[in-house]
């Protein structure tokens, strides 16, 4: 009994180390890297935003102006 079990012991050994290397000697097959173009630096301010704020100190200019005025 103790020689069948250490048969099927070894058995199961060189079944799973044969079930490891598996994956055959045929050639690694290398994909080629992935290039992520980089995007062009530009604002991190929406021109909507810069608009407003020159129309805002026209508006300030204008109003201290007008104060000056009276």
């Amino acid at each position: 009994m103790r020689l069948t079990t250490t048969l099927v012991a070894a058995a199961a050994l060189a079944v799973s180390g044969f079930a490891a290397s598996a994956g055959g000697l045929a050639p690694e097959v290398m994909e080629p890297p992935v290039v992520v173009a980089p995007e062009p630096a530009g604002s991190s301010v929406s021109a909507t935003y810069i608009v407003i704020g020159v129309l805002a100190a026209l508006l300030i200019a204008a109003a201290v102006n007008a104060e000056d005025d009276e």
